[in-house]
This record gives C-alpha cells, structure tokens and sequence, in this order.
C-alpha cells in the first residue's frame, strides 16, 4: 500500500502538537495510509525541501517562520490567506499544484462560536505579531466596533492601523504600558510569548468578558487563570490548535467534518504527559 504523506514544517518545530492532531484525525477517519511528520525547516531550506516533494505528498501546514516565506512558492492563495499575506496550510494537488490557505482566521472564529462568542461591539489586541494580524482578520467577521491594539513600537501600531485599513477594521493602537485597559474590552485576544502577559494577572477586572490566549503550552498562563478565577470564559489556544488543524485535515484529505473530539482528547493528553 503506498502511503499518503503530510507535515508540519517550522523553526523551532519539536514542540508541535500538529503530527498528535493530524495522526488522531487519520486513525479516526480510517486513514490507514495517511502519515503525518514534522521537519525543521528554516525559510532558507524551504524552496528546496517543496521542490523536492513527490506525488505522495498531500499537503503541509506551516508555522513561523514560514508562514509569509511560502507565499512565492505557491501557485494560488485563497482570498482569507491573501487578506494577511500568511500561508498555514498548503494542498498539494494530483497535478502537482500547491494550494496557499490560512486556516488560522476561521479557526478563531470557530473556537468563539464554540463558547458562545457570535459577535462583538468592540475588542482588544494584545500584541502585533503574525497571529495578531490573524486576529484582526477573525475580528472583522465578528467585532462591529473599534479594535484597540496594544503593542511595543511605533511601526508596530503603524502596521496594525495598515492591517486594519486593509480588512475594514477601525483599528486604534496604545501602548503596551497601558495594557491593563484592555482587559475591560468585551473580548481580549492575547497573542504574545510566553510569560508577556503574567504581569496583567492582578488587573483582570471584577467581572470580565473573554479572553482568547492563543498560548496552549504552558497552560494555562497567568493570565488565563486569573481570568478564569474572577468568573470570566477563557478560551486557550488548544481550541485553536484543534480548530484550524480540523480545517487542514478537511482540506487535505477532502473528508468533511474533521473528528473535532478525537483530535482534541489527543492534545488534551499530550499535553498533560509534557
């Protein structure tokens, strides 16, 4: 039986839970000659490492800091990648075209629809990096109002407002030492490193809204637990992890809808044995 091939590719890449998602996926789909693999790969070694990739490949998904290096490399992107010139996903075709999508953007939206989150009257930023420009492309399909973001340079807010500008979002940028005001916001979509946020735990307020923290490893952050203490929905970035991951899978493999539960028991668990 010939097998079926699709990775992950990235720099650093061994913390990544996608081969767990994308393998849960397969076996519950009864995908016996799918495999699933991880490669560190450097934007350098790209070009080379998709040129050299046979008719068994199915597709790849992508993380930093790949995510923009693919766009050349490709010979169409949907219009939500082309929206924030980032590629996580690509689908490699039978006649050997390659397919750009950013699965990130609906895996967002899906993860609030999952806890109730349908829409907005305003929303804050915390960060400016690739997966903020992705959040501010989700928040255009359920944020009606304003978007605040708080971020650490002057080109950084120049981008978000540019970023805003070009998906029709009002986009007002503070600075990162005032970001103890965004946690008043409706919505909060925290998308910076590890340990960036701890220092805002104390001033989540009495009664919160929602906080999207796109970490899931370490989890929960401070942030997400105090949040959660003070009564507020949090959603982690496991949601989506497994929300965008389904998306790929579905893309992929042409089978629709992904096994959402199965994938997810799969990360809770691999999670909780790091």
């Amino acid at each position: 039986m010939s097998r079926i091939r699709a990775a992950v590719l990235g720099s650093p890449i061994e913390h990544s839970l996608s081969p767990v998602l994308h393998r849960a996926a397969y076996r519950a789909l009864g995908l016996d000659d799918w495999s699933y693999d991880r490669f560190e790969i450097d934007e350098a070694a790209l070009p080379g490492f998709v040129a050299g990739l046979g008719p068994e490949w199915a597709g790849l998904s992508l993380t930093m800091p790949l995510k923009r290096a693919i766009l050349p490399l490709l010979d169409e992107v949907s219009d939500t990648a082309a929206a924030v010139e980032a590629v996580n996903t690509v689908v490699l075709t039978e006649d050997g075209r390659r397919l750009g999508d950013n699965t990130d953007i609906p895996g967002i939206v899906a993860a609030l629809h999952e806890r109730g989150v349908e829409k907005v009257p305003s929303a804050a930023i915390l960060g400016a990096g690739a997966t903020a420009s992705s959040a501010l492309a989700a928040l255009a399909r359920i944020c009606t109002g304003e978007v605040t973001a708080y971020v650490r340079s002057r080109a950084r807010a120049d981008e978000m407002r540019q970023w805003g500008e070009r998906l029709g979002v009002a986009v007002r940028t503070a600075d990162w030492s005032d970001a103890a005001e965004a946690l008043g916001a409706p919505l909060v979509i925290a998308t910076t490193p590890a340990g960036t946020t701890d220092s805002l735990a104390p001033s989540v307020p009495r009664t919160p809204g929602t906080l999207f923290d796109v970490l899931y490893d370490p989890w929960p952050t401070d942030l997400a637990a105090a949040w959660s203490r003070q009564g507020g929905a949090v959603v982690g970035g496991l949601d989506l992890l497994v929300h965008q991951a389904v998306l790929q899978v579905e893309r992929m493999t042409g089978r629709s809808p992904g096994p959402l539960a199965e994938m997810r028991a799969a990360g809770q668990q691999a999670l909780a044995a790091r």
